[in-house]
């Protein structure tokens, strides 16, 4: 009886320890993704209400694309490639000359680690 339970115990705490590995799910909030923007380029807290604004606007439209395109993900990634070009420019006419700067370097990393290579939009942003 004493191995079965340690055996139960066992088990339980290997689940346990695998679940706890698996990566948190990305932040979506368009607040969250600007204050991490804010710690990489080094953002006032008026340039970050005004970036947190346009990832609010771009996630809004980006859903709808979504709803539009009902799981058709070659016509999504059509359909989102200018809201990705408009949501770089808006966040870059925030920014100063140096943080502009950054950002596109930001830009540049994402696609070349395998992202979509800008900033991963909506989606979080690296917070290193």
């Amino acid at each position: 009886m004493k191995r079965l339970s340690f055996l139960c115990c066992l088990l339980v705490g290997l689940a346990v320890t695998a679940t706890s590995q698996i990566k948190a799910p990305t932040a979506t909030d368009p607040v969250l993704k600007a204050r991490g923007l804010q710690k990489q380029l080094k953002l006032t807290d008026e340039q970050t209400t005004k970036v947190a604004a346009i990832y609010k606007e771009s996630a809004e439209k980006f859903e709808n694309i979504k709803k539009a395109e009902h799981g058709n993900t070659d016509k999504m990634m059509k359909s989102i490639a200018p809201l990705r070009t408009t949501t770089i420019q808006k966040i870059k006419t925030v920014l100063t000359p140096k943080q502009a700067a950054k950002y596109d370097a930001l830009v540049k990393d994402s696609k070349a680690s395998g992202g979509n290579g800008w900033s991963d939009g909506w989606s979080a942003t690296n917070t290193n």
